[in-house]
């Protein structure tokens, strides 16, 4: 998918739902140029259960409604997340771009860590953003590392 194209996708939806800053659109650009090379891939690879271009396991999507969504009552993002669901939620996963990034904005704000900031150095940022991932998306029992996300996202988004 081009850099470019998905990361106005973000910033559409993301704005939508009011929860759009440069820190969450970056994050989840990193995430999909490190869970599916930036959309190439929409399942996961050997049959796991990922999926989309962002790689959400069913039970980390199942959780966000059961345990998130369904109790903070009707809200602005709410509202953008019922908008772009069908009744199929397999399907969402995989096919529904705009689905699977409110999704993953929504399960980011679950975080109570605040996003890094860009600072001085992009660099720093990016990898910042990288140990973010780790922490809160593919987390200590992932195979996947920081370094390697931020080397997907210097070769998927942006060299820096």
């Amino acid at each position: 998918m081009d850099a470019g194209q998905l990361k106005e996708q973000i910033e559409l939806i993301l704005k939508e739902m009011g929860m759009c800053s440069e820190s969450a659109v970056d994050l989840l650009m990193l995430t999909a140029a490190q869970e599916s090379r930036l959309g190439h891939y929409v399942k996961q690879l050997g049959g796991g259960p990922a999926r989309g271009i962002f790689q959400m396991e069913p039970a980390t999507h199942d959780d966000i409604w059961e345990n998130y969504l369904n109790y903070k009552g009707i809200t602005s993002f709410f509202k953008v997340m019922m908008a772009y669901r069908s009744l199929d939620s397999e399907r969402d996963q995989v096919l529904n771009i705009a689905y699977q990034i409110a999704m993953a904005r929504v399960h980011y704000w679950r975080v109570p860590e605040p996003l890094p900031v860009e600072g001085a150095s992009r660099k720093l940022y990016i990898q910042e953003l990288a140990d973010y991932w780790k922490a809160h998306w593919n987390t200590w029992k992932g195979a996947g590392t920081a370094q390697e996300a931020y080397q997907n996202y210097c070769r998927y988004v942006e060299e820096v």
